[in-house]
Formats: C-alpha cells, sequence, structure tokens
C-alpha cells in the first residue's frame, strides 16, 4: 500500500526554476494546443478543516436579564445618584422626580379624608337619634331608612377618601426610582434637569448571574441556528481560549434596519470569566456536518454537468483528476464538503475551467512555491 504527499519547499531549487521555466514556455503555447496538453502551474490548497470552516457571528457579552428601569410617574428629574458601570444593590436610590405636585395631592387627598370622616360622625349620630326615635314611633321608618342610607353614603366617601389618599401616597413613592434587584447600570438615558414621561428608560440595569453572548445572524445564516444548538464562545481578549455554549434564543423576525437576526447563546463559563460588553465571537458546532471546506472557485461541474466535483492533484503522475464531491449551503467564499474528498488532498483552488482531466500539472502553494510529490512506501 502507497500514499503520497506535497510538503512545501522552502527555497525553490535550481532545478525546479528550470522546469518551471519550461513550464511557462509550454504554457505560452497552449494556444496553439487544441487538446490541452500543455504543462500548467496550478494553485492548489488542502481542505479547511472543520474547525477553520465552521461559520462565525460576532457579538458581546450581555447579562442574561437586562431591566429597563423607568419611572411609574411622569416629572422633572431633579436628581441622578448612579452612572453608568456603578454596581448597585437592590431597593438603592437611583435618581429622584421634583415631588412639589405630588407631595400637595397627598394633603389634598388628607383634607377630603377628614372632611368625609367627619361627614360620617355627623351621620352616624343622626342615624342614632333617628333610630331612637323610630323606637319611639316618634318618625316615620321612611326617615330612619332615608338616615341609613346618607351613613352608608358618609362611609363610602371615607372609603373613597381613604383609597385617593394611598394612591397619592404611592405616586409620591414612585418619584423615586430605587433598583429592582443587584446589578450593573449598563446604561442611562436621562439626566437631571430633564422632564421625562411615565414608563420612560432612565437607567439599563444588568442583573447579577448568568452571562452570555448576543449576536445578530445573516439572512443567509439563520436557517443553520436554532435554539439548543452547542456552539463555541471566544473572546477577542483571549485569543483562542474557547468557551462551550448552547444557543438559547432566536429571534423569529429580522430587524427592520440591519436585516440580521438577533440571537443570544448562553456560555458554560466559571463566574467573572466574562465581563459585561466584551466583544466575543461565536462559532458553529457541526456546522450542516461538513467535515472539510474548500474554495468557492475550486467547485467545478462532474463530466455530464448534473454535480459538483474538484480537480485534485495525483501525488504520483502530477496529474489532475476531477473527483465528484458531495457539498454543504455555500457560505461567503467557502463551500463544505459532505462527502468525496479527503482531508491530505491537494486541490486546485482556482482557474479549474481552463484545466481538463488526466492534464499534466506542477501544483504551486499560496507562496507561489512548487510542491514537490514524495511516494511514501508503507512499512508491511
Amino acid at each position: 500500500m502507497r500514499s503520497a504527499q506535497f510538503p512545501g519547499v522552502a527555497a525553490a531549487s535550481s532545478a525546479w526554476l528550470v522546469l518551471a521555466s519550461i513550464a511557462l514556455s509550454l504554457a505560452g503555447c497552449a494556444g496553439d494546443d487544441p487538446a490541452g496538453t500543455a504543462v500548467r502551474a496550478v494553485l492548489v490548497a488542502q481542505p479547511a478543516t472543520a474547525e477553520t470552516s465552521g461559520s462565525s457571528f460576532a457579538g458581546d457579552v450581555r447579562a442574561r436579564q437586562e431591566s429597563p428601569l423607568s419611572f411609574r410617574v411622569g416629572g422633572n428629574l431633579v436628581e441622578r445618584r448612579v452612572d453608568v458601570g456603578d454596581r448597585v444593590d437592590a431597593g438603592d436610590l437611583l435618581a429622584v422626580l421634583e415631588a412639589g405636585d405630588f407631595q400637595a395631592r397627598v394633603r389634598g387627598s388628607q383634607a377630603q379624608l377628614a372632611a368625609a370622616e367627619a361627614e360620617l360622625a355627623r351621620a352616624r349620630a343622626d342615624q342614632a337619634r333617628f333610630g331612637q326615635l323610630a323606637e319611639e314611633q316618634l318618625v316615620s321608618r321612611s326617615t330612619l331608612d332615608a338616615q341609613d342610607a346618607a351613613a352608608a353614603a358618609a362611609q363610602g366617601q371615607v372609603d373613597a377618601a381613604r383609597a385617593n389618599l394611598r394612591v397619592a401616597r404611592n405616586q409620591t413613592d414612585y418619584t423615586q426610582l430605587r433598583a429592582p434587584a443587584d446589578g450593573v447600570i449598563a446604561a442611562r438615558s436621562a439626566e437631571a434637569g430633564q422632564v421625562v414621561a411615565a414608563g420612560q428608560t432612565v437607567f439599563t440595569l444588568a442583573a447579577e448571574g448568568a452571562r452570555e453572548v448576543a449576536f445578530a445572524v445573516p439572512e443567509g445564516a439563520v436557517g443553520r441556528i436554532a435554539p439548543g444548538q452547542a456552539v463555541q464562545v471566544e473572546l477577542w481578549a483571549q485569543d483562542g481560549r474557547r468557551w462551550p455554549g448552547q444557543v438559547r434564543e432566536v429571534a423569529p423576525a429580522a430587524d427592520p434596519a440591519s436585516r440580521t437576526y438577533a440571537a443570544r447563546a448562553a456560555v458554560d463559563a466559571p463566574a467573572g470569566a466574562l465581563q459585561l460588553g466584551q466583544s466575543a465571537r461565536v462559532f458553529l458546532e457541526g456546522d450542516g456536518g461538513a467535515a472539510l471546506a474548500v474554495p468557492l472557485a475550486a467547485l467545478q461541474r462532474q463530466a455530464d454537468g448534473r454535480g459538483a466535483a474538484v480537480f485534485v492533484v495525483d501525488p504520483e503522475t502530477s496529474t489532475l483528476r476531477l473527483q465528484p464531491v458531495e457539498v454543504g449551503p455555500y457560505r461567503e467564499d467557502r463551500v463544505p464538503v459532505t462527502g468525496g474528498l479527503s482531508a491530505d488532498a491537494w486541490v486546485v483552488a482556482a482557474g479549474g475551467h481552463l484545466l481538463r482531466e488526466g492534464q499534466k500539472v506542477i501544483a504551486v502553494d499560496r507562496d507561489n512555491r512548487p510542491l514537490k510529490p514524495i511516494t511514501i512506501t508503507a512499512r508491511d
């Protein structure tokens, strides 16, 4: 059994220079050779491995829970006590609205409650007197019923006044914005002196806990991503070190401006390994089941025109062989090969439309160095 490979030559020898000159001379005469027998120099490359051929997407580290914080009432923002990057605990005061109008409403509600309670006291006193007179049959039953109804209405006025007072006090409390949980202020959207509306975001709180990577997926790749899919996450600051992760969610609709789909991946990393805002890259695992990938320019049609193929250099004869292959979904500059090609094959990376099967060639790598075939006999 015999196998062959093409190791790179560090410096071209004089013999190879002569051979290259002959090849160029023959190539120059190719126009006069209708049979296409001229020896050509071809650019070759080995298929990329799965690690280098998998899709990747840029993203950044986010908190699993990001809460937009806002006031429940509108008003003038008179005080801001935190800034972006500050750590806060649950219950910490973050910002304050001008509360003068709300405090005036509280005082008005208190006055209304006092008046309602006074009216209730008078109605109950009248109810007691009319009840005694009714026992002595000095007033009619209808008069007593009217007095009972007046007392009940006065009680209703008191209940309503008390509810209004609670609402006024709550609104006064709502002029203070407090942190709902422990976390970090990730963004600030308002400044002191600004009039804010109820529900308008003032801060964004990144809660303590799990971290994940938010990334955008182009329209052409969203079909290859689904929740639960395994991924690898690499931080720009820690080049070469990857953390295992899993796609947690993928937006069902594209962003109208960028035409990309928002996605998030949970990362299985130690506490403190991922910092908010760090740049990261998400690599898909098992992308389309492809173990290898070749440049798009290497792809050719089979002889019958029905399938894909690539030109492979035969290591023993330095001739071309049109190798049928099975391919996956096309990418930006490469195409995954799912079958028909070995990892150690030398594939013609460009110019295949000018070649034919069985043609003699000189294989050259990307540094323009000729690759010398060496035949190795396997041990018994």
